[in-house]
């Protein structure tokens, strides 16, 4: 049985809107756009269900039951509706929930939408909302919060290996290059290698272009078990689903550079998929930090242990290389509108794959593609196969 061949998920339209610094549309407007979008490209105007990845709308807009009412708005009244919260892996846990509504039999078409307003005017108070999806009880309420986690698991790496901060140039490097000719993307400007090196450090060895930015955005994926009508372009499925967990709490795990909430959510989706590393194509990885990247493609088979920066520095991770990454900017410079990137990660391997993703399509023949989408620091992790015919 080929990988294609395998039970799966029809991806049958895709719809994004573009990621913003500060949106002036409203939560429910923005995730509206993002579904008829994606609706009017599958060519249906009605689904069985709407799934919606968001973690800040009740903290930071005061609105809790997002799901049925983004759906209102985009004319889906009266339609099961509901809202899925795994920190920044919100979108892939949406995307999860569709998925397995679908493959159960409970519905024939969803739509997956991943949303998150970011934008407020006391960015401390962002600062702490992001950092309760730690574990509050000891490390966000005593005075963490992500850039501080991941600049120590970064240190921890650089001492564990014995390399210097500069071997993760490329990661941000590679990220605004791909923005660049992204319309979709915050940001549009390039780095070099001394931007990067110039660059001023956050916290300890953590550089600014090491970390994603606060943002608005919001996308959204039709799924269903029929193959698309249209069938001049390739049929896509989601051949694998698999989400695991880690320890919330760094100082918790035995061994945190191993990174196995992200490995044993890669493993299950292999098998899933009936697949290995060595046949992925694409991986759309969860970017928000330099360092979970690295951990990320150590340990989803792609590299051995302290050298997942490799892969970066020797260009291999580039649009020309044998395993391209962030290929429309990734969280870094995209942008990382929590709930909505596992989403956009989705909707972007989905272009990639059907040969739609323009200036930025890669420039090998890919017929599979990875996305992962992550929560906290490694904790919980969602993993998701996409195959083409």
């Amino acid at each position: 049985m080929s990988y294609f061949d395998r039970p799966g998920v029809y991806i049958t339209g895709v719809g994004q809107i573009k990621v913003e610094k500060e949106s002036t549309s409203s939560l429910r407007e923005m995730g509206a756009r993002a579904i008829k979008t994606a609706m009017a490209d599958a060519g249906v105007d009605k689904v069985d269900a709407v799934y919606v990845g968001n973690m800040l709308s009740g903290m930071i807009s005061h609105q809790q039951q997002l799901a049925p009412i983004v759906a209102s708005e985009a004319g889906l009244h009266g339609v099961e509706a509901v809202t899925l919260e795994a920190a920044c892996g919100s979108g892939g846990a949406a995307l999860r929930n569709g998925f397995m509504s679908v493959m159960s039999g409970m519905c024939d078409t969803v739509v997956v939408c991943g949303l998150e307003k970011m934008s407020h005017s006391d960015k401390e108070f962002i600062t702490q909302a992001i950092a309760t999806a730690s574990d509050w009880e000891i490390e966000g309420g005593q005075g963490e919060s992500f850039v501080t986690l991941n600049a120590g698991l970064m240190r921890r790496y650089i001492d564990e290996y014995k390399i210097s901060p500069d071997n993760f140039a490329m990661f941000g490097i590679n990220a605004h290059r791909n923005a660049n000719k992204n319309p979709n993307a915050l940001f549009h400007k390039e780095i070099s290698m001394d931007d990067y090196l110039n660059a001023k450090f956050i916290v300890d060895c953590l550089r600014i272009y090491d970390a994603s930015p606060i943002c608005d955005g919001s996308a959204a994926i039709v799924l269903s078990r029929y193959p698309p009508t249209d069938r001049s372009k390739p049929q896509i499925k989601i051949t694998a689903s698999s989400a695991a967990t880690e320890h919330v709490g760094i100082a918790r795990r035995s061994h945190p550079l191993a990174a196995e909430g992200i490995q044993r959510s890669g493993v299950n989706a292999y098998r899933m998929a009936g697949i290995t590393a060595k046949d992925v194509d694409i991986f759309e990885l969860h970017d928000a930090y330099s360092v979970i990247a690295v951990l990320s493609l150590e340990a989803m088979g792609f590299a051995e242990r302290g050298e997942g920066w490799k892969l970066a520095a020797e260009g291999h991770i580039t649009q020309e290389g044998k395993l391209p990454v962030s290929t429309f900017g990734g969280l870094k410079a995209r942008g990382h509108p929590i709930g909505a990137s596992g989403v956009y990660q989705a909707v972007e391997t989905y272009l990639q794959l059907t040969y739609n993703a323009g200036a930025n399509q890669v420039k090998k023949d890919a017929h599979v593609g990875l996305i992962q989408s992550i929560g906290g620091t490694a904790s919980s992790i969602i993993t998701h196969v996409l195959v083409s015919e």
